[in-house]
């Protein structure tokens, strides 16, 4: 939780920064890239509020009314990230785009811009604020990639898409898709302006202004639909699973293992209940004593285990 939780304030100051400097730019120079990225930025900065929201109201234990305490909340909230601002924010980029494409030549920012007494040229406005943007952003793609990382290694993925598919810590993979993408849509920009710049043809910068927003709607699909398989309970993976059943299984006291299940009820929080057939010759007390051995071993063999509930089958 607590990689996590930096990970956000990272990319919350960095993309809070960047936002006010795309805009910035925009008001110098008009250019539809930078718009867009100024939509994108807002939206990242928006996007880590939700998920430091998420992360407290996670923290919240168990209630009466939520018995399994308010892990969720994480998934929710990467959810509504997603969805809402997300998919708001490429569908403004790429809006703005489009109609800089059909209606080429409407950008302002012609003229050399004053400051200081000195004349600067309004392509390195633009190039300026970009490059610090790919600085700013680079860090917190690093925090995020380092926690991803740790979690590859601690859990035996076979790399980043296997990351992508099974992790349950949706905040740092929110948090790194937002980082992805906010390094690819200003190389994007950077090279629109560029071509813009060089050729005279103010296409390319409406061009990348669009590709900006379908990059950052792709993403938001491809969020949700993490977010999606979480919310609505999707168990572990069979290796896992057949991991821990094998602890079960293997007990000498276990005849059979009847129904097994597993699934995240909070971010790296795991419910599991079973169904097991013990030895006939168990009285109350040794059953109970072995029950709590058995949940034991599991939460042992591993720490995303936290509910364990075991019904016995005599």
């Amino acid at each position: 939780m607590a990689g996590s939780t930096s990970v956000v304030v990272a990319a919350l100051f960095a993309n809070a920064a960047i936002a006010i400097l795309k805009f910035l730019g925009y008001l110098a120079t008009g250019s539809p890239s930078m718009l867009s990225e100024t939509y994108h930025s807002i939206s990242d900065t928006g996007n880590q509020v939700f998920l430091l929201i998420g992360i407290r109201d996670s923290k919240r234990g168990e209630t009466q009314s939520h018995p399994f305490g308010h892990g969720k909340s994480q998934f929710f909230y990467s959810f509504l990230v997603s969805v809402m601002l997300f998919g708001i924010a490429g569908w403004e980029s790429a809006k703005h785009g489009y109609d800089a494409l059909m209606h080429p030549g409407h950008g302002g920012g012609g003229e050399a811009l004053v400051l200081l007494g000195f004349e600067i040229e309004p392509v390195l406005v633009n190039v300026a604020i970009l490059l610090g943007a790919i600085a700013f952003e680079s860090y917190a793609f690093l925090k995020a990639h380092a926690e991803l990382r740790r979690q590859i290694e601690e859990y035996d993925w076979s790399g980043l898409v296997e990351a992508f598919r099974q992790t349950s810590d949706v905040t740092t993979l929110t948090a790194f898709t937002e980082d992805t993408v906010a390094l690819t849509g200003a190389v994007l920009a950077l090279v629109g302006i560029g071509l813009t710049e060089f050729t005279g043809n103010e296409l390319f910068d409406a061009g990348a202004a669009l590709l900006i927003g379908i990059l950052l709607m792709g993403f938001a699909i491809a969020l949700a639909w993490e977010n999606k398989r979480l919310l609505i309970g999707e168990s572990v993976p069979l290796d896992e699973e057949q991991a821990l059943r094998d602890i079960v299984k293997n007990d000498p006291r276990v005849v059979h293992v009847d129904h097994f299940r597993a699934s995240y009820v909070g971010p790296e929080k795991l419910l599991v209940a079973l169904d097991v057939s013990f030895d006939p010759e168990l009285d109350t007390e040794e059953l109970d004593d072995h029950i709590t051995e058995i949940e034991s071993e599991l939460r042992a063999a591993d720490d995303r285990v936290h509910f364990v509930y075991i019904e016995p089958e005599l």
